[in-house]
């Protein structure tokens, strides 16, 4: 799948690339570093794509749907657990007693998610968003992952704005840690 068309296809497709990466993780030896490195890249991908639709696809969901309010608040909140899981995995090797354990949890939390936008959301932006506002928003949102952090930071602020004036700073901070550390590559 590429990256290119409406933002529900963008997203649809970064959902697809999870669910590979979800699957070379159960095909990985239990404890070794390649189940770590696949943690890594799924933080990369997940953090990327949370920021992403929370500069851009929430803020629309709030402006153009019925009840966008709280959907756009469960869906935010959905991030924060999965922001909080991934935070805990970052500083735990895959041997770890407890590594196991937060990639199943972090699995059942990203799979409820992407259900939920998938089967529910994704429908209402389709009936209630004009085509064009959608191609728009796929484009920012594939500008946004470009400079978006690659690292949780559950504490960072989630507002729209913010986010759009911290998250590139971030992002250059995480880029810049992951290529001393060999981190993703």
């Amino acid at each position: 799948m590429g990256h290119d068309g409406d933002v529900i296809a963008e997203l649809t497709t970064d959902h697809r690339e999870v669910d590979e990466l979800f699957e070379q993780l159960d095909n990985a030896m239990p404890g070794s570093e390649r189940r770590k490195q696949l943690v890594d890249s799924l933080t990369i991908e997940l953090v990327r794509h949370s920021v992403a639709e929370e500069q851009y696809l929430y803020p629309a969901v709030r402006e153009h749907l019925d009840g966008g309010d709280a959907i756009a608040d469960r869906e935010i909140a959905d991030h924060a657990r999965v922001e909080n899981l991934l935070k805990e995995l970052e500083g735990r090797d895959a041997g770890d007693a407890d590594f196991d354990r937060l990639v199943r949890e972090l699995r059942t939390e990203v799979t409820a998610h992407v259900d939920d936008e998938e089967d529910s959301l994704y429908p209402l932006l389709r009936k209630g968003v004009h085509p064009y506002v959608l191609e728009s928003l796929g484009e920012k949102v594939r500008e946004a992952k470009k400079t978006a952090p690659t690292r949780p930071h559950p504490s960072a602020p989630s507002s729209p704005a913010v986010s759009k004036i911290l998250a590139p700073g971030l992002g250059l901070a995480d880029r810049a840690r992951d290529y001393v550390t060999g981190r993703g590559q």
